[in-house]
């Protein structure tokens, strides 16, 4: 019966509390939402996003003017 009293009274002393506390600190940091440098990197994103997108649509309809049955390929 000693040898389980030992790692379990070790284990409710240092672990335990250990544990739960970055449980905790963990848990109130995700709920804190993104940072202010994620949102800046995110909009850097979004825009980088929105410029390939326009790019895109203009070269298909480029190709669409060049090549009209380029999408069938």
């Amino acid at each position: 019966m000693d040898f389980i009293q030992i790692p379990l009274t070790v284990f409710l002393v240092f672990v335990a509390p250990l544990w739960l506390i970055l449980a905790y600190r963990s848990k109130r940091q995700s709920n804190q939402g993104l940072s202010e440098k994620d949102q800046e990197n995110l909009q850097a994103l979004i825009n980088r996003t929105e410029q390939l997108q326009k790019r895109i649509i203009s070269l298909e309809s480029i190709l669409d003017a060049e090549t009209p049955k380029w999408r069938e390929r």
